[in-house]
């Protein structure tokens, strides 16, 4: 069987409908933490001018390529082992966007402090960093939904949680990416795009 997230389920078609505009003039996706691969999957398909390229932990890199072998188009490439604290990250030279969805808050802060320093590595000039998720604004939740989920999130692991958009922007920041559009999304999220400057 398959790997299987409702939430991908529920919100890959709106994120794709945004990805279309976003993306439009882009070539080479690296998705970062794919986990089931249904994104990679629906968003290869209905970007066909674009390479997706799916990466994750080595736990997660067998039910991706089961998914992408059973439903994946050709523009789908293989799915490698990417864990954000390696010091050395695979090489992307071709890389012109960065794809994450609902990771930043599964990570600790060092391990999205990384992923910034990362994707700061592999992403050239007028490159785009997409990120999809929940995010807190002004120190304050959104939604009493993403307040009551951030609590579970720091029940399971106290390290983990909700960032918050100013915290992260900064990070970006200094990465010489610079804020290009901030997406509502359904159920409180936010799809967050950096442009990365000379």
């Amino acid at each position: 069987m398959l790997p299987f997230s409702e939430a991908c389920e529920r919100n890959k078609q709106p994120i794709l409908e945004t990805l279309r505009s976003l993306l439009d003039r882009h070539r080479y996706v690296v998705e970062i933490g794919a986990g089931t691969g249904q994104h990679a999957v629906h968003f290869a398909r209905g970007l066909p001018h674009l390479e997706w390229q799916s990466t994750d932990r080595a736990e997660y890199l067998p039910g991706i390529a089961a998914r992408a072998a059973a439903e994946g188009p050709p523009n789908l490439r293989e799915p490698i082992e990417l864990d954000v604290m390696q010091l050395d990250w695979p090489s992307f030279p071709a890389a012109d966007a960065v794809y994450s969805a609902n990771t930043l808050h599964i990570m600790s802060w060092r391990e999205v402090e990384a992923f910034f320093r990362g994707v700061g590595r592999i992403l050239g000039k007028g490159g785009v960093l997409v990120v999809y998720g929940p995010f807190r604004y002004g120190g304050s939740f959104t939604s009493a939904s993403n307040a009551a989920f951030d609590r579970s999130l720091r029940v399971r692991d106290p390290a983990s949680g909700i960032r918050d958009f100013e915290a992260v922007n900064a990070l970006a920041a200094a990465q010489s990416l610079e804020l290009l559009a901030d997406h509502a999304m359904p159920a409180n999220n936010q799809l967050l795009t950096w442009v990365r400057n000379p």
